[in-house]
């Protein structure tokens, strides 16, 4: 299984996209954490999974989603709603409650990943307004069997390979 993970484009069309361009096809699912600002029906976002985030005003966005990719059970949230700025508890509660092994999330444009409780939390960061780094980012997920790997990659896809987390 292979994933992209993105979030917080704030209605930068270009990298969207570009990435659309780069893996479409080449990745199980592509899933947008929220805050496109774009409509839910726009070219741009279509054959993502998606979710509305605090500045997505388009009514069509739903606020979680909870898909199987390959027998692997995945939420997707903008984080918001969540508090994930403050601590993972309650995004924990809401993950435990869809029996989701993966959480995709973003909402803070700080990327990270962590495993709690054997759940992996995954935040992409922002493809355009990163925060606590200079550059852009983005994820793919790769699972083979009970093997989990998470790599970050910046807008010009050289892989990160400093950032914080408990992997």
């Amino acid at each position: 299984m292979k994933i992209l993970v993105v979030s917080d484009n704030h209605s930068d069309t270009e990298r969207i996209v570009e990435l659309k361009q780069r893996y479409e096809g080449e990745v199980d699912a592509m899933l947008h954490c929220g805050d496109s600002e774009l409509p839910f029906n726009s070219k741009e976002m279509q054959n993502f999974v998606k979710v509305r985030g605090n500045c997505d005003f388009d009514s069509s966005y739903p606020e979680d989603e909870v898909i199987n990719v390959q027998g692997t059970v995945i939420l997707l949230t903008h984080g918001h709603l969540y508090g994930v700025k403050q601590s993972l508890d309650r995004i924990h509660y809401r993950a435990e409650e869809a029996q989701a092994s993966i959480i995709c999330f973003g909402h803070s444009h700080s990327l990270g990943a962590e495993i709690k409780d054997g759940r992996l939390f995954i935040n992409p960061g922002s493809i355009l307004l990163p925060r606590d780094r200079t550059e852009a980012s983005y994820a793919i997920i790769e699972k083979n069997g009970e093997a989990v790997s998470v790599q970050f990659w910046d807008e010009k896809h050289r892989e990160i390979t400093a950032w914080s987390g408990s992997l």
